[in-house]
């Protein structure tokens, strides 16, 4: 598997499936209309260049400092991954949402309440992490580590702008949220799947 494909479907996986992002942007877009649940999503993209920023960082003082150790980041990212992918598969698909009416938000503060979830939840800090662990090594260029971050940035700005648009309209809500259901099931195995075969994948 090619760095790039690795990293395209463990980010459209790790991000389709429903966490803090999810339930903050549902909220905003069911409560306050598209305008919001839109800035929402754009905060939660630029809180996902917070955390690729200081990975590339810290990956990259890894591979110069000590192979082994990053080796073994390597090995706890892909074993993170395959439990993600378990507890998805085994997750009921039912997101807490709370859609309780409150005064309606300005743009500014739409956008900090996406930024400020996703830059404080731990869960993407570990998304982040074991992803580059996975696929970064010693010959990858700069720019193309770089690329990849904004990769990951830019599928949670479509993805969490799509639920946008689809929870401004409350038609919609039920089924997107019955699909979610299948999904747990797909994303869980081929996230778990992609963790065991990394794993063993030789090294960069």
């Amino acid at each position: 598997m090619t760095e790039l494909l690795a990293v395209a479907v463990i980010t459209v996986l790790a991000v389709i499936a429903p966490g803090a992002d999810f339930a903050m942007v549902v909220r905003n877009s069911y409560l306050h209309g598209r305008r919001t649940g839109l800035l929402a999503a754009a905060g939660v993209a630029a809180g996902v260049l917070v955390h690729v920023t200081y990975t590339l960082l810290g990956v990259g003082l890894l591979i110069a400092s000590s192979t082994v150790l990053f080796t073994v980041v390597k090995l706890i990212g892909a074993a993170y991954l395959v439990l993600v992918g378990v507890r998805t598969f085994r997750a009921r698909g039912e997101v807490t949402v709370d859609l309780e009416r409150r005064a309606g938000l300005a743009p500014l503060a739409a956008l900090r309440t996406g930024f400020l979830t996703n830059v404080l939840n731990p869960k993407t800090t570990l998304f982040v992490v074991s992803t580059f662990a996975q696929v970064v090594g010693p010959g990858t260029p700069v720019p193309q580590q770089v690329g990849y971050g904004l990769f990951m940035a830019l599928a949670h700005l479509v993805w969490f702008g799509a639920v946008a648009l689809f929870f401004a309209q409350e038609r919609l809500r039920t089924l997107m949220l019955r699909a979610q259901k299948v999904l747990n099931k797909v994303i869980g195995t081929v996230l778990a799947g992609l963790g065991v075969s990394l794993a063993f994948a030789p090294s960069h």
